[in-house]
């Protein structure tokens, strides 16, 4: 076992295969309840899953892992991952557990923790619970008289339905509209629609079949099609697709076409700065997010952070400074007067309060921008150094020095959940953009050795 095990958003790998595999789970467990250990008070963890088969193997271990370091487990079953954080505040845990790979395919799963202030674990201290892995010892597991015990908590859901209501406007409901909700066949296959529908909303609901292996299988926030073409075969005024975990959020306009997460974050961010409650005039994304949206926010008056990838780096420079809504291109969306990670439902909501009170057409009011074109290629590496190859370095020189004069940008990055080699640039010129990622991509393959 490496002693890197986490990436981006916590540890996600194929399942059985390190890190995921029984015995490092368990692992992962006691150190990181050790990690948590802070006082003589009876420690709870709170641990939720996804609809993956392999739920049913990472749980218990987890589990185990929990309770033979003396910490009590409360599982709560298949959950969006931002009701993880919700829960630990209302039960006042110490910690809480997703057991979710997102958007990945169903032979992938991971573990996202959080502490007990509801948001995802900084770098420093991921890096201290894998030095406790390295370094546990049977003495660090308590006496028989003094182990952890586990309950289930069957109304969950229902606590998480009405805080995600309670962040809807009083006074409002979605009456009159028909409302396309795709699931991916994931965590929030029954919580999703039951919101939307005791809202008031007229629901069709796609992807919300799970049988363990059909989560985000051409459907959800990654696969879009389904919705796009539901939206308008069912003339619908909106369509409202959900990852996996449901912590993010991509949706269609009435016409079929997708609105991403700048987009989402162009449209609240001009609500808010119009209601006055916009903090500071900011908003948080990554480096990913289109220099389209820069543009627009800077004719508005609005100040836009770059962070690098990742929604726990959003939050924490959110919560750092005071700032109130931040997020991804991807749909990570974190609204912090409401909650404290990205949520996919709750972004849904403030969309349709925008809908309801706009009396247009979604696509009105939720295209606020063109996007400046951009490509993503990824390249799978053998190489775990490939980046710094001197050849793959000259290239990508050369190739910042040619955007540079196009006055567009390139980003080059890792994956920190698979073997990937992310190369993202974006110009006004397309086929000056093509031939850059290809030359690029072309460069990798050659130097991965």
């Amino acid at each position: 076992m490496t002693n890197k095990i986490f990436g981006t958003d916590g540890i996600r790998s194929t399942v059985n295969k390190e890190p995921l595999t029984a015995s490092t789970i368990l692992k992962v467990a006691q150190a990181t309840g050790l990690q948590f250990m802070r006082g003589d008070h009876r420690h709870l963890v709170v641990i939720a899953k996804d609809t993956r088969l392999s739920g049913y193997m990472v749980e218990p271990a987890l589990t185990a892992g929990f309770t033979s370091v003396g910490m009590d487990v409360i599982l709560v079953g298949p959950m969006p991952t931002p009701a993880v954080s919700m829960l630990i505040r209302s039960l006042r845990a110490d910690l809480g557990v997703m057991i979710s790979a997102s958007h990945n395919p169903a032979e992938d799963n991971g573990i996202k923790i959080f502490g007990p202030d509801g948001r995802k674990l900084p770098d420093s201290i991921e890096k201290e619970i894998e030095n406790k892995i390295s370094n546990l010892e049977e003495s660090d597991l308590v006496n028989p008289a003094n182990l952890g015990r586990a309950r289930r908590l069957d109304d969950a859901p229902g606590r998480y339905i009405e805080h995600i209501k309670s962040t809807f406007p009083k006074g409002k409901t979605l009456q009159g509209l028909k409302i396309i909700i795709d699931c991916a066949n994931g965590a929030a296959y029954k919580i999703a629609p039951t919101v939307l529908w005791e809202l008031g909303a007229d629901i069709i609901s796609i992807g919300d079949d799970p049988d363990g292996h059909n989560i985000n299988k051409n459907c959800g926030a990654t696969a879009t099609e389904a919705l796009k073409r539901s939206v308008v075969d069912n003339k619908a005024h909106i369509g409202i697709a959900l990852d996996g975990d449901a912590d993010r959020i991509i949706v269609s306009d009435e016409k079929g076409n997708i609105v991403d997460g700048d987009q989402i974050i162009a449209s609240l961010a001009r609500y808010l700065q119009k209601e006055n409650k916009l903090n500071k005039n900011t908003v948080v994304t990554t480096q990913m997010s289109n220099i389209g949206l820069e543009h627009y926010l800077t004719k508005k008056n609005i100040k836009m952070i770059r962070t690098q990838v990742g929604d726990r780096y959003v939050t924490a420079e959110m919560f750092k400074n005071g700032y109130n809504l931040g997020g991804e291109q991807s749909g990570h969306i974190i609204l912090s007067d409401y909650g404290t990670t990205g949520d996919g439902l709750l972004a849904g909501l403030q969309v349709l309060s925008l809908l309801v009170d706009s009396n247009k057409p979604a696509s009105d009011i939720l295209q606020k921008f063109n996007p400046v074109p951009q490509l993503l290629k990824n390249y799978r590496f053998k190489n775990i150094n490939l980046l710094e190859n001197t050849s793959v370095k000259d290239c990508m020189d050369t190739a910042e020095e040619k955007l540079s004069k196009a006055k567009g940008r390139l980003l080059i990055r890792k994956s920190g959940t698979e073997p990937l080699v992310r190369v993202m640039a974006e110009c006004e010129d397309s086929e000056l953009l093509i031939s850059i990622i290809d030359d690029i991509i072309l460069c990798l393959k050659e130097n991965d050795t």
